[in-house]
């Protein structure tokens, strides 16, 4: 009885899982099998390891091969575990060493001609490595730069099945095709594309109310809603939200490293301190904002927008449906997506910032001369955005049209700087982290009601209580209305809100009431 076995690292959304892959060769009729709950792209992995493994110059055996991945009852999906298929049954075969990869974690797709191609998710099945005490890797050539991001790891790139039987010390037959590039990879229908340059604040002519609800957004970690007529500058304003917003930490660049690494994105952006921009259009599916998929859900926009900014424009377009799969995300700070073969959790918490016309048509706004839209259409096209998703919004600003541009530059007044924007609102964080140290919160947005409550002066407290008795406010809107409060209190410098930052933070949630 032949044996062999590698190990491999399969995926549940960022959740990794140790796989033992267990080749034997049997006697019987020439048959090849893969067993253990593999989806349809790894059952098929029977024609490419099997073809790859002969350009290598192995003789495949002329008996019964049976793989087992295990644990058996945990799905396995992807062509990521091929190479490692192919390791086990060489294995087996004797044409490497039974033991040389006992301990060496084995990933990549093959190609029929035996190359090796990248995978996705390279950093999360890196971390789960090191987690257990697995210090020996093998991966693609074109994950290489990758896997050089994971401290503590002895990792070696190979092109080529050949070069892993050489590797392991045995003797290969192969060439590596003229064409073949190792980094090169194919932008799958999913993958998202990056928003076009995002610029600074002062490239933006007014608005400076707009700017200052932004950094406000930005200081307190708050959802924001900017009404307008079109080319207002609504989209240029919240594609520059990530240069205001603070730095993503050494723990946050990892979690957002992690999930473009799933994504297959992570080469194109690496691992970088700005926090993430997503921005759908308004025809995108449920799935496509959520995630989906056959089998185990993908990540979709909200997961990718995860420590970042997830821009809706034109936000009443989006389906009704769409827009309600945000309530449980903005409030829990993850989306859980069950499909046929499990619930897969995908970190959520991103700031989201919508942009919407005040009509069908954008022109109502001034004396409304200008609208065509009869009454009943806008209030129709404005409550596609739902009471529950319009309360859970911190701050709604409204964006006018610029009636007038300046050209004297002697007259003009310096407009801030994304940097100087970006400097205050750090400072506001730093205020805030202190003060909730002790109860692990780092923005204002992510105080408890109680606490809020509790801290606010009896004379504060007046304004929430009238704008609850008149309806003005529900309690989850006096709550958010108070953690605005305390928001522009930190950017003003001030150890508690007052009476004017209530007020304020009241006008800004109810711009639309």
């Amino acid at each position: 009885m032949a044996i062999g076995g590698a190990l491999s690292i399969g995926l549940i959304g960022l959740k990794a899982f140790t796989v033992t892959a267990q080749a034997f060769i049997s006697p019987g009729l020439p048959y090849f099998s893969i067993i253990g709950l593999p989806d349809t792209s790894l059952s098929e992995a029977r024609e490419r390891v099997k073809s790859a493994c002969q350009a290598s110059g192995f003789s495949w055996p002329q008996t019964r091969v049976t793989v087992n991945l295990s644990p058996a009852a945990m799905p396995k999906r992807g062509s990521s575990h091929d190479l490692a298929i192919a390791a086990a049954v060489l294995s087996a075969a004797g044409a490497i060493g039974h033991d040389s990869l006992a301990s060496t974690v084995v990933m990549g797709e093959v190609n029929l001609d035996g190359t090796v191609l990248p995978i996705n998710g390279v950093l999360p099945i890196l971390l789960h490595a090191r987690e257990r005490g697995i210090t020996q890797v093998i991966l693609p050539e074109g994950n290489m730069d990758e896997a050089h991001l994971i401290d503590g790891l002895h990792v070696r790139g190979v092109r080529h099945v050949g070069e892993l039987i050489e590797l392991m010390g045995g003797q290969a037959r192969y060439r590596i095709p003229d064409n073949y590039r190792p980094n090169e990879r194919v932008a799958s229908a999913d993958e998202p594309l990056m928003f076009p340059g995002l610029g600074d604040m002062s490239e933006i002519v007014g608005q400076e109310h707009a700017k200052w609800a932004l950094e406000v957004a930005a200081a307190g970690g708050h959802h924001l809603l900017m009404t307008g007529p079109p080319g207002s500058g609504k989209t240029m304003l919240a594609s520059r939200m990530p240069g205001i917003m603070c730095p993503l930490t050494d723990d946050e660049q990892l979690e957002v490293a992690m999930i473009r690494s799933l994504c297959g994105a992570l080469p194109a952006h690496g691992i970088s301190d700005v926090p993430p921009f997503e921005a759908p259009h308004h025809t995108a599916s449920t799935a496509a904002l959520t995630g989906g998929g056959t089998g185990l859900a993908q990540p979709g926009a909200i997961t990718r927008a995860h420590r970042g900014v997830l821009f809706l424009d034109e936000a009443p377009e989006f389906s009704a449906r769409a827009m309600q799969t945000l309530r449980e995300p903005l409030e829990s700070g993850y989306i859980a997506i069950s499909r046929s073969k499990g619930t897969t959790y995908y970190p959520a918490s991103f700031q989201l910032v919508m942009a919407a016309n005040a009509c069908p048509c954008g022109m109502s706004y001034g004396t409304g001369e200008r609208c065509t839209c009869s009454q009943r259409e806008r209030q129709r096209y404005f409550a596609r955005l739902s009471g529950p998703i319009l309360d859970r919004i911190d701050i709604q600003v409204e964006v006018p049209p610029i009636s007038r541009i300046i050209v004297n530059r002697e007259v003009m007044e310096p407009r801030a700087t994304s940097a100087q924007i970006r400097g205050r609102v750090i400072q506001a964080r730093q205020i805030a982290r202190e003060r909730f140290r002790a109860h692990g919160w780092n923005c204002n947005a992510q105080a408890s009601g109680t606490w809020l409550r509790e801290h606010l002066s009896a004379s504060a407290l007046e304004p929430i209580n009238h704008a609850l008795e008149t309806h003005r406010l529900s309690l989850r809107g006096a709550d958010r209305a108070m953690r605005l409060a305390w928001t522009l209190a930190d950017l003003a410098g001030a150890t508690s809100p007052g009476r004017d930052e209530i007020n304020q933070g009241i006008a800004l949630r109810t711009h639309l009431s």
